[in-house]
């Protein structure tokens, strides 16, 4: 009856239960999708198109103009006026415009002020800002800074993208360890069963005492109780996992219970992540998203404070007006013109000073941060190499301790062949053995999210 209870207990160690067919979703596979389909990847994508429309409106500051003002007045059958004034305004970039226009009005009750030839007047002139906004103005300013916002918007769609990734990553290692502690309890579950069948079986037989029973009876439930906690947390991950994966059209999909994670993991996440070379190269922080988004910042600031600086100057801008009847256009008479002169310049600049000691300190504000982040980049690099590097150490010695604990327990079961152990014995190998393969799983997601941190500090999605 002992060789009988020792085939079941083989049997129980060795059997892995025969599964249906499934398909594995690799990382990587799983990664390419949450890439190509999840909306708020593609939702990052949208920060270029936002900036492209941000620089067209600032380029629409210089667009040509049409304008037309037709005004006209008829009370009791009499026309007392009727004014037209039409220009066509060509906006440049140092803040000159040119403008060439057409007037026309007519009537008994015209204001001397619009009297003009019975043609017309034609009119060809150019207005200039001597002080503010000739070397930099608004719409300038506007256009400087959207093109910035452009390489600051590739800056962003690869934080943005990589933080999806790195919660995408997270449930995926999560489903895999919930997958593999469910698998382990229901192998170890399987044992407990055929071990309490085998006890049952001597009890019969005359072999054993009737409270082996018992304690067989309890460690099985204990086993059970253990599988279906972790068939709730692996059912949850899936479902968790489930949230990041999508088809084209923004068609939600959910994972069937066919589909299993990737099992040798290890071999493959470091290639995926492409954080092997990292391990022992450099890695230059100059190109990092974050430190190339607070330069652009800077950059952007820049320009503002340079905006602001040249509102110290004073306001004076000139124009001047070529005019002409339509008929006498070629023929250049620089006798008839319009001149213009506006001047404004506040006494003390209060306003004007202040506004440029803001735009100063937003400008120190964001160097002191992106000096700040260039340390802190630094050094969260070098203690995630550090980490994976142990982690590497660690599993290590984990699986070789799982060896240890299999080989005390197969070493128990022959003795309790022999009559020289007891199920208690047998029960408590057992559980170190599950304890260390637990630990081994544990060490291995751990492993797996470290290697992910470094891919997300690197932020290098694409």
């Amino acid at each position: 009856m002992k060789k009988l209870l020792f085939l079941f207990l083989l049997f129980g160690l060795f059997a892995n239960g025969q599964n249906s067919v499934s398909k594995e979703l690799t990382y990587n596979e799983f990664i390419g999708y949450v890439k190509k389909f999840h909306p708020l990847v593609k939702n990052a994508n949208l920060e270029i198109n936002k900036a492209q429309a941000n620089l067209m409106i600032a380029r629409g500051g210089f667009d040509p103009k049409i304008e037309v003002d037709f005004t006209k007045k008829q009370f009791k059958n009499k026309d007392y006026y009727s004014i037209l004034n039409s220009s066509f305004k060509i906006p440049t970039w140092y803040g000159i415009d040119i403008k060439a226009g057409f007037d026309n009005s007519e009537g008994i009750y015209l204001n001397p002020e619009n009297t003009i030839p019975n043609q017309g007047l034609t009119s060809l002139g150019i207005t200039v800002p001597l002080g503010q906004g000739l070397l930099i103005n608004q719409r300038m300013a506007d256009v400087r800074k959207a093109k910035i916002q452009m390489q600051l918007s590739q800056s962003e769609r690869k934080l943005q993208a990589i933080a999806i990734l790195y919660d995408a990553s997270i449930a995926y290692f999560n489903w895999k360890k919930t997958f593999n502690e469910f698998q382990l309890y229901e192998e170890y579950t399987s044992n407990a069963q055929i071990r309490f069948k085998g006890i049952q079986t001597l009890i019969q037989q005359g072999d054993k005492s009737a409270i082996d029973s018992v304690e067989a009876g309890i460690i099985v439930k204990n086993r059970l109780l253990s599988a279906e906690d972790s068939r709730l947390k692996r059912t949850k991950a899936k479902l968790e996992l489930s949230n990041f994966l999508w088809l084209e059209n923004n068609i939600p999909l959910e994972l069937s219970d066919e589909i299993i994670p990737e099992v040798l993991l290890e071999l493959s996440i470091q290639e995926t992540l492409k954080t092997n070379e990292l391990l022992n190269n450099d890695f230059s922080i100059s190109n990092h998203p974050k430190i190339n988004a607070l330069q652009n910042k800077i950059d952007i600031l820049n320009v503002e404070r340079k905006l602001k600086a040249n509102m110290l100057l004073p306001k004076i801008d000139i124009g001047y007006s070529y005019l002409s009847e339509p008929s006498y256009f070629d023929n250049y008479q620089f006798k008839d013109y319009k001149i213009g002169l506006d001047f404004y310049f506040p006494l003390f600049l209060r306003k004007e000073r202040g506004n440029l000691k803001l735009a100063k300190y937003k400008v120190q504000e964001t160097k002191y941060v992106l000096d700040f982040e260039k340390v802190q980049l630094q050094n969260k690099i070098n203690a995630q190499k550090i980490e994976i590097k142990s982690f590497l150490k660690q599993i290590e010695i984990a699986k070789s301790l799982a060896e240890d604990n299999s080989t005390m327990l197969k070493s128990e079961e022959r003795l309790f062949l022999f009559g020289e152990s007891s199920l208690f014995l047998i029960n408590t190998r057992e559980n170190n053995l599950v304890s260390a393969k637990l630990s081994q799983i544990a060490l291995e997601n751990r492993f797996f999210v470290s290697n992910s941190e470094l891919f997300k500090i690197i932020a290098n999605p694409d």
